[in-house]
């Protein structure tokens, strides 16, 4: 199969491509410098230049690319940095797909799409939430309505809190944890749909060998309170938990991202589950012992 795909340098485009490769699939990465051998194709989503005939030509489009929301302070001029990159990428290879592209698009979404949603059951039915990265995630997965029109077979994946080894949440919050500094976030009552990195990678795979069309709610089985997943970050650290930190002080560090960290989401993977998929570390305990075991 050969796959073309965006955003190969993040977390779980590097994850992905490796994996890919590794089954021995001709992956083609989207770059914006110049590319480093036949393994690249340079694009400007910027300003809607890619190769048409490489997206044309693949079995599998994926689409991973937008600026970042965990390295910089989510200020308003920032979020919308955020929004049009991901619209840009979008439109760019929805564009280059329409006419000729036989095969399947996998489009990178986020669980940030619900919003807060407190204790609400939340199911890849449940519509958009209203906080400011609800509105950015569903730009994001409109941008994609002209490939679904076409009715090239679109899978949209929500993507929940990705608890890998490096990068990511790890980077950010593990050396707290290890430290016994970290304890809940804001009241520690809220809930989160998470993944391991390695479901994950699993899970896409999955989804493109399967002919399922529509949202994923990429996440594990199980959601967790935050005061439940720090705890059992904690066990397996072999520390105690820390200090609770406040809303105000996150907010402070991180700006309007707050609403993504401290969301609520109890959400449930109904569509993985109907296809079949199984998980490696269903449970927040699970996950916890692979993540301290790989690191």
């Amino acid at each position: 199969m050969r796959v073309v795909i965006s955003g190969s340098s993040g977390l779980i485009g590097t994850a992905l491509t490796t994996s890919l490769r590794e089954g021995g699939h001709d992956v083609v990465a989207l770059v914006r410098r110049s590319p480093a051998g036949s393994h690249e194709s340079r694009w400007d989503p910027a300003n809607g230049r890619v190769d048409v005939g490489l997206v044309q030509g693949a079995d599998a489009v994926v689409n991973l690319a937008g600026a970042s929301i965990g390295d910089k302070r989510l200020t308003d001029s920032y979020a919308q940095v955020v929004r049009q990159s991901r619209i840009d990428s979008t439109a760019t290879l929805v564009e280059a797909m329409v006419g000729g592209f036989q095969g399947v698009l996998l489009q990178g979404s986020a669980m940030g799409y619900y919003g807060s949603r407190g204790e609400e059951a939340l199911t890849e039915r449940s519509g958009p939430g209203d906080t400011l990265l609800a509105g950015i995630v569903a730009d994001w997965e409109a941008a994609a309505q002209p490939a679904r029109d076409a009715r090239i077979r679109t899978v949209t994946v929500r993507t929940g809190l990705v608890l890998a080894p490096h990068g990511g949440f790890a980077d950010r919050l593990l050396p707290l944890v290890t430290r016994g500094l970290l304890g809940t976030l804001g009241s520690g009552e809220a809930w989160h749909s998470w993944i391991t990195l390695e479901d994950h990678i699993r899970a896409l795979r999955f989804l493109l060998d399967s002919d399922f069309s529509g949202a994923v709610n990429g996440i594990a089985p199980n959601p967790a309170r935050d005061a439940a997943l720090i705890r059992a970050l904690s066990v397996e650290a072999g520390r105690r938990p820390g200090f609770r930190i406040p809303a105000f002080v996150l907010e402070a560090a991180i700006g309007r991202a707050v609403e993504d960290l401290l969301s609520s989401q109890k959400a449930t993977p109904g569509v993985l589950t109907r296809l079949g998929f199984e998980w490696r570390h269903p449970t927040i305990e699970d996950a916890a012992r692979w993540l301290m075991a790989s690191r």
